[in-house]
């Protein structure tokens, strides 16, 4: 019989810390930003990226503001080679921006690996090794003095390579790979004898990068790992501490927030978290989070469509739809509610306020997205997403009454289609159903009312003119309709707006013979006329089409 499969796996241990300082913190400022996109995300991708992709890729990021960029591998790759020697070669790297890469800790790597960075302005080497007890066990069979021997003869090897071309600033970054799975104790006593070898100071400081490089345990849990290590490690003052969170998990965004709070510097990580098995942790994501609590991230993401088009071409992956800041539709409601309450969010904002619109964090405006495609309307949207898009593409916003009518109309359409029905669709039924009705009212024009000079003449059309409100001008305009068509029309309501070119609009509700109320909709350059249209708009909508029609696509 097959067993639980729950029972083949054990919880994370809890770390041992008192009086933990992590919760009661907030992160004040951007950390230390390092994109590992070229060599991490890179070795995760199907067909790893040309040179030329490498390159586009690198100004992408130095554009964005990455000043610490992690370029390759280049003692395991002759493409990583070739592209080091590229950028320091064509004098590609700006003089603020510290390239880095990835080394073992073996001789003749190490060497490779300073043949490439030869002539480079400043340098970061890091070297790594796995430490966890897993891989102590099953991968190296090495005991733990020979898992930090190596740590320490490779740091040794590099240290002498670097005082060799005093040319470049060389800084030096050591991982203990799978620190996320190592006892803290151990993790700490191969950074400490890593640190005594490389001795940095104050001036010099040396990078510990501490990796989830398996996702093993709750945010919190890393984040504890995290204090204990700034709490305990030796030379702290000398040393950026780093974290590299992999998503295994699915909270790794989680885990390097709580990281940074916990006592971490500096963040590694990938644009849109791209990275082996769920990928590393989306920079994009973390930096724009930032941004949402007050605080500049540093980095410029304000074309973030241009930013993604050169991700996803390199890459060949797409970002998901729906990804957090950058996705096609992250901006997008369809929901009816959702729809309202970002309209009325966007009519009270104003310009230099504080950001405060419903279901937006983000001001999409911030990166570089439009406002288009904020409220899109299918058959699950309401009466909130065809009045933003009438009021973006006809320049007015119909009364609630309005809204509501024309948003059975809308319903109608894409239940039948099932489709999308975009601001263009809208607009042009809209028109349909209010401007360019037909009817009983158009009888009045041999009688009374002389519609094609929008002349109204039940006394005089200046007798109409100076009516003292529009509703009292709507009321004599359904008199004389009502003589003409044989049926009284009641006018129910009437309201007057500008809209956004300075024209007139009227929304008029009409009872014809009793029935039910139905609303027609007048715009002109005065408004006379835009009441005068209106009511024929209405009555003509009463008689030919009864609420319980069904509306033409």
């Amino acid at each position: 019989m097959l067993r639980n499969p729950a029972e083949k796996y054990r919880p994370f241990p809890a770390v041992r810390l008192t009086g933990r300082k992590w919760p009661s913190r907030t992160i004040e400022r951007a950390p230390v930003w390092m994109s590992t996109d070229l060599r991490d995300g890179n070795q995760s991708l199907i067909e790893p990226m040309s040179i030329a992709q490498k390159l586009e890729f690198f100004e992408t990021l130095v554009a964005i503001g990455f000043k610490e960029i992690e370029v390759g591998f280049p003692s395991a790759s002759q493409t990583d080679f070739d592209f080091v020697r590229k950028l320091i070669d064509e004098k590609r790297i700006p003089d603020d921006v510290t390239i880095e890469v990835l080394v073992q800790a073996r001789e003749e790597l190490i060497a490779r690996t300073f043949e490439a960075l030869e002539g480079a302005p400043r340098a970061i080497v890091h070297l790594y090794n796995a430490i966890a007890p897993s891989f102590r066990k099953i991968v190296f069979n090495q005991s733990k003095d020979e898992v930090k021997a190596l740590a320490v003869e490779g740091t040794r090897i590099i240290r002498q390579y670097a005082d060799a071309r005093p040319e470049t600033h060389w800084i030096y970054q050591y991982s203990p790979e799978t620190f996320s799975m190592t006892e803290l104790t151990f993790a700490r006593e191969v950074c400490d004898a890593v640190a005594q070898t490389w001795r940095p100071t104050r001036d010099h400081k040396m990078i510990v990068n501490l990796p989830a490089t398996v996702e093993a345990a709750t945010p919190n849990v890393f984040a504890d790992q995290i204090e204990w290590m700034d709490r305990n490690l030796g030379y702290r003052d000398s040393i950026v501490l780093s974290v590299h969170p992999h998503n295994d998990r699915g909270t790794a965004v989680a885990a390097a927030e709580l990281a940074l709070m916990a006592g971490a510097d500096r963040v590694e990580g990938c644009l849109f978290g791209n990275g082996e098995r769920t990928g590393n942790v989306d920079i994009v994501t973390l930096a724009m989070n930032l941004y949402t609590q007050g605080i500049d991230p540093e980095l410029d993401f304000s074309d973030i469509d241009a930013v993604r088009r050169v991700v996803e071409r390199c890459n060949q992956i797409p970002v998901h739809p729906r990804h957090p800041y950058a996705g096609d539709l992250v901006f997008t409601a369809f929901s009816g509610s959702h729809q309202d309450a970002i309209r009325k969010g966007f009519a009270q904002q104003a310009p230099d306020a504080v950001w405060e619109v419903p279901y937006l964090p983000i001001d999409p405006a911030d990166l570089g997205r439009s406002y288009d495609a904020v409220i899109r309307v299918n058959s699950q949207s309401g009466k909130g997403g065809s009045t933003y898009l009438l009021e973006r593409g006809m320049g007015f916003t119909p009364p609630r009454r309005v809204q509501i009518e024309f948003s059975h109309a809308v319903q109608t359409v894409a239940d039948q289609s099932g489709e999308e029905i975009t601001g263009d669709a809208i607009c042009a039924l809209f028109t349909r159903e209010y401007f360019e009705t037909e009817g009983p009212a158009a009888r009045v024009s041999a009688t009374s009312v002389r519609w094609e000079s929008r002349d109204v003449s039940i006394a005089t059309s200046t007798d109409i003119r100076a009516e003292s409100s529009a509703g009292s001008h709507a009321q004599s305009v359904a008199q004389a309709i009502s003589a003409a068509a044989g049926q009284p029309v009641e006018i129910t309501s009437c309201e007057i707006q500008r809209t956004t070119d300075g024209r007139v609009a009227a929304f008029v509700g009409c009872r014809v013979g009793g029935q039910t109320v139905r609303y027609g909709v007048g715009v002109s350059d005065d408004e006379a006329t835009a009441v005068v249209d209106a009511v024929v708009s209405g009555v003509n909508r009463a008689v030919w089409a009864p609420v319980d029609r069904r509306f033409a696509a």
